[in-house]
C-alpha cells in the first residue's frame, strides 16, 4: 500500500483569493520509492484517493450565512483514513465550511495493533444520539420513529436540560464528569434518513471546531456511545453474593487469606481451585479480586499437597511488590516466600526451603533450564500466571507459552491458574490448557470510560492540549474529594503535567523548570501531587503517600499500570504513546482498571484516554474490542525447539512435531509443521544441534539454551566477532566486543533515552564515555542503535567507581536506563566467555567477555580490568549464598591485597560456603599453574584444561596463548595477560 502525503501550497506563487492547491507526494514504505501525481497518471489528490473531484465553489461567505473566525487546517494524509489536521492560520469562513471530515481508515484499525476488532455492521436503525456538555445546548426536535438518546452531565447545572428532554419525550441518562461533546446519527434535523455519521465538537464559542466521521469511524463512535449509555445505568453490588470464605475453603487456610469475606468472583472460582484437579483460567475485570484467586491456587499446593507453588508476574517491580505483600501476610504464620527476578544470584538454600516463588517468567524458565534447582522445581505443583494475556506479548509471550506447553506435556500434574483482566479470547486459552474457565463481568465498583479529544495539530499544540485536559479532569475529580492517577507516556511529560496541575492549584511556578526535580518535587508535594517513574528516587514515598491518601494526585509513567495496590477514583491516560512506541490496548485497559478500586472508599471510577481527533475512532474500536491474544511463538520457534532438545522433551523430528502440536500457536491454527523443520535446519546449520536419532544438543547448544540466548542473535554475534581482526591490546578489544554486543542484541540496540538526553548521550559517545572530555553539544545529534549500551559499557570499563553508590543519574544519564541495558547484557558476555574452552569463539573474545561480563555484573563493587577472575572465584566460593556473600568475599579478598585467585592456601577462607572437599575441587579447577615460555607458548597447564595459541591480525609475530579451565577460569600470555589479575596502578 502506498502512503500519500498532502499539504496546502502556501508558497510565493499562491494567489491570495484563489482556490487551495496542494503539494502531493506518494511514498512506497517498503522501498521507499517516491512518486508524483504525474508519474501515477493522476491529475488531482482526490482522483488518487478514488474520490470524485467536486465542483468548485465560489470562495467567500454568502450574504445569507453567518461567518466565524476559525483556525484553518491543512490536511496531511497518510493513506486513506490517516489524515492529520495541522493548524496554519485564521481566516473567515462560513459555518457550513467550518467542518473537517475524517474518512474512515482500514479495519481493523491500524493502531493499536493488538486489537482484532470485527468489522462492524453499519447502522440500519434511525438514531439520533447526543452527548451534551453545554447546558445552553438546544434540545433535539421531536423526531417520530427515531431512537433519540441524550447523555448529559450528572450535575445540577443540567437540571433544566433534563426537564426539557423530559418534556420532549426524549430518553436521557446522566453521566458524572461527562466531557465528550458528540452526535451520532442516521437522520438529519428533520428526521430524514441519512448515512451514519458522528460529529465531535472541540472548543467553545468562536473557537468551536467540528469534526465529522463517516462510515466505519462513525460506527466506532456509535458503539462507544452505546457502551457509555449502558454503563450510565445505576450500578448495584449484590451483597447477597458475598459470603464467608469459610463456606468454600478449608478452615485451616483462613489465616493465610487477606480477608475472610469473599466477593462473588472469589466464591465462584474457589471450588475449582480448592477441589478441582485441572487447570483454571479466571477472566474478570481489574479490581474484582483476582489476587485472592492466586492465593487460593498457591495454598492448594502448599497446604493441601505439601508442595511448592510458583507465581509468575511480568515485571521485576511486580515481583517486589507481590513478595512484600505476601511476606507481610504469610511470614508470621511460617510460610516462606522468595523473590526470583533480575540479575541477582539466587540464594539456592532459601529457594529450596521456600513455599512460594514469586518470579518473572524469564527467571523461572532459566531456573527450569538449569540443573541447580531441579529437585525443587520437581516439587512445584501450582503455577499462578498473573496476566496470562501476556501470551500475546512479542517478547515475553513465547517464553511463557513454551513454559506452559512443557507443563501440559510433561505429565507432572502441575496445575496452571491463569489470571487476566483483558483477554477477550480467554475461552480459547482455556481450551488450549484443557481447563475450566471462570469468567464474570462483575466488578465491585462502576467504571465509566471516555475518550476526550484534542486537535491533531502540531506536536507542540497537541502536547499542550493533552496537558490541559489532564489538568481540567484532575480538578473536576479532586474538587469532589477524589483521587486521580495520571499516566504519561514519558518522564518529561510526567514532570510537565505535574507542574501544570500544581500551577492550577495556585502554586507559584514562575521560573521553575520541569527538569529541576528537587524544586519541582517540593512544589508538587506541597500541593498534594506525587511523581512516580522508574528512576525517580522519591517514587516509593510518593506511591505510599498516594495510597494513604496523603496525596490526592499521582502523575506517573506506565510503571504503575499493573501494580498490585495503587487505586484511584479516576485515571487519566494523557498520552497514546509510551516513549517512542504506540501504547497497546492491554496496557490501556490495565490503566483503566486502576480507577474505582473497592476497599479504598471508592464505589465508582472514571477512566479517560486523551486522544487526538484522528486516532479517536480507532481507539474507540480498540477498547470496545478488547485484547485478543495471538501466539507469537512461531517468530522465535528455533529457540524453544532447542530448549526442548536440551531438556530431552524433544528427541526426534516426529517428537518435535508432537511438541508443536501442544502449543498455543498450533491450537490457534498454525498447523503446518514446516516451521518446525525450518527451525531444526537452522539449529543444525548453526551448530546448536546434531541431527541423528536421537536429536542431541551440542555443548554450544546446551550453553545457548541455558543462558536463554536467542539462536539467531547468537549466530549473528559469533559471525561478527569471527570476522573481526584479532586485536593487539585490551582497550580496542573491549570497545570492539562492546560495539558488537550493543548493536546486534536487539534489546540493547533498541534501548534509548528520551529526547532531552539525546544530545548528552551523543556527547558521551563522542568522548568514549568520558564525562570530563565531552565535545561541545550538537543540537542536531541523534542517537543511533546501540549508542546507550556502548556508553554504559564504557562507563563500567573506564569509570567503575561511578557505580559504587546509587544515583538518579549516571554520568548525566538516567540510572534506570543505564542499569537496564547493563542487566540485559551480562548473559551475552557470560555466554561468550563460556565458549573459550569450546573453541567456538576466538580466545580474545572469551577472555575479554569473561572479564567485562563480571565487571558489569558486579559494577557496584567498582571492579577494574583484570577483576573478572577474582570475582569468578568469589562466585564459586559463595556457593548458594547469593549476592551479598559474593560482595563480602570480594571485599575481604581486596582488603587482604589479593588481585587474583591464584593463592596456595588449601583451607577455605572465612565466609566461604563450600566444604573442604568442594573447596579443594574448586582450587583444582582454576587455570592457576599454567606456565608459558618467553615466546608466550604454553609449556604446562592443569589437567582437564584447554590450551589455545593465538596471534594478532595486525602483527602475527605478536602471539600468545590462553589456558581455559573446565569451569571457565583462564590464564593468558601476551597482551591478554592483562586479564590475569587486577592492575592496581
Amino acid at each position: 500500500m502506498l502512503h500519500a502525503f498532502r499539504k496546502v501550497y502556501d508558497g510565493p506563487n499562491r494567489k491570495p483569493d484563489g482556490p487551495d492547491t496542494y503539494l502531493v507526494a506518494v511514498v512506497c514504505p517498503a522501498c521507499p520509492a517516491i512518486f508524483t501525481l504525474q508519474e501515477l497518471k493522476k491529475r488531482t489528490y482526490l482522483a488518487l484517493m478514488g474520490r470524485a473531484t467536486p465542483p468548485r465553489r465560489k470562495r467567500g461567505p454568502s450574504s445569507s450565512e453567518p461567518t466565524v473566525e476559525v483556525t484553518r487546517y491543512d490536511l496531511i494524509a497518510f493513506g486513506r483514513g490517516h489524515e492529520v489536521l495541522v493548524p496554519t492560520r485564521k481566516r473567515s469562513r462560513t459555518l457550513s465550511e467550518h467542518v473537517h471530515e475524517i474518512i474512515d481508515g482500514p479495519w481493523p484499525p491500524a493502531f493499536p495493533h493488538t486489537t482484532s476488532a470485527a468489522r462492524p455492521v453499519l447502522e440500519r436503525r434511525a438514531i439520533h444520539w447526543v452527548k451534551v456538555t453545554d447546558p445552553r445546548a438546544a434540545t433535539p426536535p421531536p423526531l417520530p420513529g427515531v431512537d433519540v438518546r441524550v447523555l448529559v452531565p450528572d450535575s445540577g447545572e443540567f437540571d433544566a436540560v433534563r426537564e426539557r428532554l423530559t418534556a420532549a419525550g426524549h430518553a436521557y441518562r446522566s453521566v458524572r464528569h461527562l466531557v465528550e461533546d458528540e452526535l451520532v446519527g442516521t437522520v438529519d434535523d428533520k428526521g430524514a434518513s441519512a448515512p451514519l455519521r458522528a460529529v465531535t465538537w472541540l472548543g467553545e464559542g468562536r473557537d468551536r471546531v467540528e469534526f465529522v466521521y463517516r462510515d466505519l469511524a462513525a460506527a466506532a463512535a456509535r458503539d462507544a456511545f452505546e457502551a457509555l449509555w449502558e454503563s450510565a445505568e445505576s450500578h448495584s453490588d449484590d451483597a447477597a453474593d458475598w459470603g464467608p470464605a469459610a463456606d468454600v475453603v478449608p478452615s485451616d487456610w483462613l489465616q493465610f487469606l487477606p480477608h475472610t469475606e469473599f466477593n462473588p468472583l472469589q466464591r465462584q472460582a474457589a471450588p475449582a481451585l480448592v477441589q478441582g484437579e485441572g487447570h483454571v483460567v479466571v477472566a474478570a475485570p481489574t479490581g474484582s479480586g483476582k489476587t485472592v484467586i492466586g492465593v487460593l491456587a498457591a495454598l492448594r499446593a502448599i497446604r493441601g499437597e505439601d508442595a511448592k507453588a510458583v507465581w509468575l508476574v511480568p515485571q521485576r517491580s511486580l515481583t517486589e511488590e507481590l513478595t512484600r505483600e505476601l511476606r507481610k501476610l504469610w511470614h508470621p504464620l511460617g510460610l516462606r516466600v522468595v523473590q526470583l527476578s533480575g540479575e541477582e544470584l539466587i540464594d539456592h538454600k532459601a529457594a529450596r526451603e521456600a513455599d512460594l516463588w514469586v518470579a518473572t517468567t524469564e527467571k523461572y524458565e532459566a531456573i527450569c533450564r538449569s540443573d541447580l534447582l531441579s529437585a525443587a522445581v520437581a516439587r512445584v505443583k501450582a503455577i499462578v500466571v498473573d496476566e496470562i494475556h501476556l501470551l500475546g506479548d512479542p517478547n515475553r509471550g513465547p517464553v511463557l507459552e513454551a513454559l506452559l506447553a512443557r507443563v501440559l506435556n510433561d505429565g507432572s500434574h502441575t496445575r496452571i491458574t491463569g489470571l487476566s483482566a483483558t483477554a477477550t479470547n480467554a475461552e480459547q486459552i482455556t481450551q488450549w490448557l484443557g481447563g475450566q474457565l471462570v469468567t464474570t463481568k462483575w466488578r465491585p465498583t462502576k467504571l465509566t470510560w471516555q475518550l476526550p479529544a484534542v486537535n491533531s495539530g502540531t506536536r507542540r499544540t497537541r502536547e499542550g492540549a493533552r496537558t490541559q485536559v489532564a489538568v481540567d479532569l484532575t480538578k473536576a475529580i479532586t474538587d469532589e474529594g477524589g483521587s486521580v492517577l495520571v499516566f504519561c507516556g514519558n518522564k518529561p511529560a510526567v514532570r510537565a503535567t505535574a507542574l501544570a496541575i500544581a500551577a492550577a492549584r495556585g502554586a507559584d511556578v514562575r521560573g521553575v523548570s520541569p527538569d529541576d526535580l528537587p524544586r519541582l518535587s517540593a512544589i508538587c508535594l506541597a500541593k498534594g501531587i506525587g511523581i512516580h517513574y522508574r528512576d525517580w528516587e522519591g517514587k516509593h514515598a510518593a506511591a505510599d503517600a498516594f495510597r494513604a491518601r496523603d496525596l490526592d494526585v499521582l502523575v506517573a509513567t506506565s510503571t504503575v499500570a499493573a501494580g498490585v495496590n495503587l487505586p484511584a477514583r479516576a485515571v487519566v491516560v494523557r498520552d497514546t504513546d509510551i516513549g517512542r512506541s504506540r501504547i497497546d490496548v492491554a496496557t490501556v485497559l490495565q490503566m483503566f482498571g486502576r480507577a474505582g478500586r473497592m476497599g479504598h472508599g471508592e464505589r465508582e471510577g472514571w477512566a479517560y484516554l486523551v486522544t487526538d481527533t484522528v486516532e479517536r475512532p480507532q481507539w474507540q474500536a480498540a477498547i470496545l474490542a478488547g485484547n485478543t491474544i495471538v501466539s507469537r511463538l512461531v517468530n522465535v520457534l528455533a529457540d524453544h525447539v532447542l530448549a526442548g532438545i536440551v531438556l530431552e522433551r524433544i528427541t526426534s523430528i516426529p517428537g518435535a512435531e508432537t511438541w508443536w502440536g501442544g502449543t498455543f500457536a498450533h491450537h490457534q491454527g498454525e498447523r503446518d509443521t514446516k516451521a518446525v523443520h525450518e527451525a531444526l535446519d537452522f539449529l543444525v546449520d548453526a551448530g546448536y544441534v546434531l541431527r541423528g536419532d536421537p536429536l542431541a544438543a551440542t555443548e554450544l547448544g546446551k550453553l545457548t539454551a541455558k543462558l536463554m540466548i536467542p539462536g539467531e542473535v547468537g549466530t549473528e554475534v559469533r559471525d561478527a566477532l569471527a570476522r573481526h581482526p584479532f586485536p593487539s591490546e585490551p582497550r580496542s578489544a573491549e570497545r570492539a566486543l562492546a560495539a558488537v554486543i550493543a548493536t546486534l542484541v536487539p534489546q540493547l540496540a533498541e534501548a534509548a533515552v528520551i529526547d532531552e538526553h539525546q544530545v548528552h548521550l551523543a556527547r558521551l559517545l563522542a568522548a568514549d564515555g568520558d564525562p570530563d572530555h565531552m565535545p561541545e553539544p550538537d543540537p542536531e545529534a541523534q542517537a543511533q542503535p546501540g549508542d546507550l549500551a556502548r556508553v554504559a559499557f564504557a562507563l563500567v570499563l573506564d569509570d567503575p567507581d561511578i557505580f559504587r553508590r546509587p544515583h538518579r543519574l549516571v554520568a548525566g544519564l538516567p540510572s534506570s536506563a543505564v542499569h537496564s541495558v547493563l542487566e540485559d547484557s551480562t548473559r551475552y558476555f557470560h555466554w561468550l566467555a563460556a565458549q573459550g574452552r569450546l573453541g567456538t569463539v576466538a580466545p580474545w573474545v572469551a577472555v575479554v567477555a569473561s572479564d567485562m561480563g563480571r565487571r558489569i555484573r558486579w559494577r557496584r563493587l567498582g571492579p577494574r580490568r583484570g577483576a573478572g577472575r577474582l570475582l569468578w572465584m568469589c562466585e564459586k566460593m559463595a556457593g548458594l549464598g547469593g549476592d551479598k556473600l559474593v560482595r563480602a568475599l570480594y571485599e575481604a579478598a581486596r582488603a587482604k591485597g589479593l588481585d587474583a585467585p591464584d593463592w596456595r592456601a588449601k583451607t577455605p577462607p572465612h565466609l566461604c560456603e563450600l566444604t573442604t572437599d568442594q573447596y579443594k575441587a574448586l582450587l583444582a579447577d582454576r587455570a592457576t599453574g599454567a606456565e608459558f615460555d618467553t615466546a608466550g607458548a604454553v609449556v604446562a597447564h592443569p589437567p582437564a584444561s584447554v590450551a589455545l595459541p593465538w596471534s594478532t591480525t595486525a602483527h602475527p609475530s605478536t602471539a600468545g596463548a590462553t589456558v581455559f579451565s573446565r569451569r571457565d577460569d583462564h590464564l593468558s600470555s601476551g597482551w591478554l595477560g592483562a586479564y590475569n589479575a587486577i592492575n592496581n596502578r
